[in-house]
């Protein structure tokens, strides 16, 4: 029986293993099996892969898009250039890793936005979700900019984030996982009464449904959309990579 898996830690908000299930169920997939495998530590890897040899493709989530690197034999072009990973296929022995953030988040996006040209966005958080964005910005030739708790080099920290700033930057993209469930009260700290119309507020968090994030953008009309189209969609990616290699 073929398995695949879910690695992160916690994993208790994950929609991974209910969405597989379902996707097996609806698709009569037979002899597949979908497991989450929360890991306290990275080195956990290679342990729970050779104890299992029917596990062969794994997704992978907070905190370790970046950490297990180092723990792969080959890695996609795309993922490599991000530096961040969230599916790995073995094959043949062998692990590769790929980021299907990229594909989830980009169709979404564009769609997201439609006919609106948009040409600055921030970039709330710096971890693996965050660079995957930033790459799709780039392909769509939008300036986008880091915000992070801690001074960093050339980003903004949340201090930086006034009125008159928010107003130059239209885009504003949540990768932090603030306000998800059970912290559903914890949000970025923005100056919200900025935001206008002409904004559109993409939070890659999907539990809860509508963020305090969220919420505080449509409070002033703002556009707004989750996290789970993408989730979705790079489901779907992950799937297509673990079933035609």
């Amino acid at each position: 029986m073929p398995k695949l898996g879910l690695i992160g830690f916690p994993l208790s908000h994950s929609f991974s293993p209910s969405y597989f299930k379902e996707k097996f169920e609806k698709g009569k997939i037979l002899n597949w099996e979908y497991k989450a495998y929360p890991l306290e530590t990275i080195d956990d890897l290679n342990p729970l892969l050779k104890n299992d040899p029917q596990l062969i493709g794994l997704n992978v989530t907070i905190p370790y898009k970046e950490k297990v690197i180092p723990f792969l034999d080959d890695i996609d072009e795309a993922a490599a250039a991000i530096g961040a990973v969230n599916t790995i296929l073995k094959i043949k022995g062998k692990l590769k890793g790929f980021n299907t953030d990229i594909y989830g988040f980009k169709k979404s996006l564009v769609d997201f936005l439609g006919n609106k040209k948009v040409n600055k966005a921030l970039i709330l958080g710096t971890g693996g979700a965050a660079k995957a964005v930033e790459y799709v910005l780039q392909e769509l030739e939008i300036e986008s900019k880091f915000v992070s708790r801690n001074q960093k080099d050339s980003m903004f920290t949340y201090e930086d984030i006034d009125p008159q700033l928010i107003k130059k930057y239209p885009l504003i993209i949540n990768t932090t996982p603030l306000g998800t469930y059970p912290n559903v009260n914890d949000a970025p700290e923005l100056p919200y009464a900025a935001l206008t119309t002409q904004h559109f507020l993409y939070d890659l968090v999907y539990n809860p449904s509508k963020t305090l994030f969220l919420s505080k953008g449509e409070l002033q009309g703002t556009k707004t959309i989750n996290g789970l189209q993408m989730l979705h969609l790079q489901a779907e990616k992950a799937w297509e990579i673990w079933t035609t290699h």
